[in-house]
């Protein structure tokens, strides 16, 4: 820690042993400390003393960091704060980055990183400039919970969304297809003041060349076969909002010319129009390519790959933040079972160990997808491993090893069933069933069944010729191996 004896911390948490924890932790000379467990007693100090730097949990009696970081600016928009919690919501990260914290951290991580942090924002104290006033605050409610993460590298993604949702300035977001490029696009607007104009989104990759140029620029009545009326364009009709470009790096050259001049320019014209129209949108662009390649190429334009390339967010792929997984899949399948008004769905624990193994090349896309189909064609309301179809062609999960795994998990929802039908008497069932079912596999070669259940002949054949348990259902009898012998006898 600096030593500065000007320097004073405040430091609000409700919890009384942390803050005996935090202000050991952070003592240092030079350095005072003060610390509240109410928000209203630090606010006043801070205003009274004019602390340089102040720490708070998320969670607070009666309020909340957030809104204490927003009292806070309104007295002092030079204000430095940092935020800590064990269950911050994305929404509360980026919020908070929005708003001008200097950073969120996880309550897990501040035995390592808590002095670093500090020691960093006091050092930037001096270099910070005034951020401009915020119009139009973005409830934090409005943005769906759909960017989900609590591995390390989404928590810099939401940070680096709360910082750029501040400015106009363009952003490239980069990734593997399916990670989500479209999500952060759209919290970035939703967090920003343009949050009340539209956003609209176009796929590049899913207009044919030839109309691109009119899809985004609009075009006259008659520019080309088939106008046959004026067409507005993606800039005019989000005029004030935000513009998502996606896979950009498919553009023709000819149409990244044009959006270059309005970027410099903010101007342009429609197709087959000279008059030169005026537009004020924030333009975002998302690839899966490496664009650097594509200018070497000569496939992209340079001088749009740094008007665009302003700000980068790179979402990392799904396999390398696994901590994820079970967070996203939880997610999709408490929506599902929303959407389905039925029980509430949910995981064993080894299909959620499944889920980690994988490496989801097709990224949170191909995972949405599978918990899905898995929804679709589960006839439960628990997913076991093999309800959980994985791979491109939906193939369903067969590692040898998980086989005993999915046989327990196969027999804990046989009892689970069979509680709710007290009228079976459940093993005498199992074994009868059981062995009908295999005799019937091995197409009633009795060795072989006898064998595969581990057993001999004369107990396979007590089994298959045993009556129906209590009130089972009444089915048509099944031709035990002593039948089939005195059948053939008799042909």
């Amino acid at each position: 820690m600096p030593e500065n004896p000007d320097t004073h911390l405040i430091i609000v948490d409700p919890d009384a042993d942390f803050l005996a924890w935090a202000a050991a932790h952070l003592k240092a000379p030079g350095v005072s400390i003060s610390t509240f467990e109410r928000a209203e007693d630090a606010l006043a100090s801070y205003i009274k003393k004019r602390a340089d730097l102040l720490l708070s949990e998320v969670r607070l009696n009666g309020t909340t960091g957030i809104e204490l970081l927003k009292r806070l600016r309104q007295t002092d928009p030079q204000s430095m704060v940092i935020l800590f919690s064990g269950t911050a919501t994305t929404s509360h990260v980026i919020e908070a980055m929005r708003l001008g914290a200097y950073d969120v951290l996880g309550k897990e991580r501040l035995p390592y990183e808590l002095r670093t942090v500090v020691e960093s924002a006091l050092t930037s104290i001096e270099a910070r400039k005034a951020t401009r006033a915020q119009t139009a605050e973005v409830p934090t409610e409005s943005i769906q919970e759909t960017i989900i993460g609590r591995s390390a590298p989404m928590q810099e993604v939401f940070k680096l969304i709360g910082r750029v949702s501040r400015s106009d300035a363009p952003v490239m977001i980069t990734g593997e297809s399916g990670c989500g490029k479209e999500l952060v696009a759209g919290a970035i607007h939703k967090f920003s003041p343009r949050a009340q104009k539209e956003f609209v989104a176009i796929n590049v990759t899913a207009i044919p060349d030839n109309l691109l140029e009119s899809e985004i620029f609009g075009h006259e009545k008659g520019s080309f076969t088939g106008a046959v009326n004026q067409r507005v364009g993606r800039f005019e009709q989000c005029d004030g909002g935000t513009l998502f470009l996606d896979e950009i790096g498919d553009m023709p050259l000819a149409v990244q010319s044009k959006l270059l001049r309005v970027l410099q320019e903010g101007q342009y014209s429609r197709v087959g129009s000279n008059q030169t129209l005026k537009t004020d949108v924030r333009v975002l662009a998302a690839t899966n390519k490496n664009l650097e390649d594509e200018v070497a190429k000569g496939n992209f334009r340079e001088d749009l790959f740094y008007r665009l390339n302003v700000v980068r967010i790179h979402i990392p792929p799904l396999r390398e933040r696994r901590e994820d997984v079970r967070l996203l899949a939880e997610f999709f399948l408490h929506r599902l079972s929303t959407r389905r008004r039925g029980p509430q769905m949910r995981f064993t624990d080894d299909a959620l160990d499944m889920l980690d193994a994988y490496d989801w090349p097709g990224n949170v896309r191909e995972l949405e997808n599978t918990i899905q189909r898995a929804c679709a064609l589960c006839n439960s309301d628990v997913l076991l491993p093999s309800d959980i179809p994985l791979g491109s062609k939906g193939a369903r999960h067969m590692d040898p090893s998980s086989t005993v795994t999915r046989m327990r998990d196969a027999l804990s929802m046989l009892v689970s069933v069979a509680e709710k039908s007290p009228d079976i008497e459940l093993l005498p069932w199992v074994e009868r069933e059981l062995s009908r079912l295999a005799y019937r596999h091995f197409s009633e070669d009795a060795d072989r069944t006898a064998k595969f259940l581990g057993v001999t002949n004369a107990s396979l054949e007590s089994h298959l010729s045993a009556p129906a348990v209590k009130k089972a259902a009444i089915e048509t009898p099944l031709s035990t191996p002593s039948a089939v012998k005195k059948a053939k006898k008799a042909s």
